[in-house]
């Protein structure tokens, strides 16, 4: 893979909000929930592992205001 097809495959990321620590593993990675900009795109609601730099991350899932909205909705609906 050349150096060019490396920069395009690179994933650039702003977090726009801190909303808080899900879980703390020993390791020092948190699990979080943030708001972040992907490839200086919309905001959206992000869960996944970081370590304390917030430089390196694991896979996570990303949702649309739409799709937070109902996933509070169906957490509310639910006896816990």
């Amino acid at each position: 893979m050349s150096a060019s097809e490396r920069e395009k495959m690179e994933v650039v990321y702003e977090i726009k909000e801190h909303i808080g620590v899900i879980t703390a593993f020993p390791t020092g990675w948190n699990k979080e929930l943030n708001v972040v900009a992907w490839n200086e795109g919309v905001p959206k609601y992000d869960i996944r592992d970081w370590d304390a730099e917030h430089e390196h991350m694991s896979r996570g899932v990303t949702l649309h205001n739409a799709e937070m909205k109902r996933v509070i909705e169906l957490l509310s609906e639910r006896e816990i």
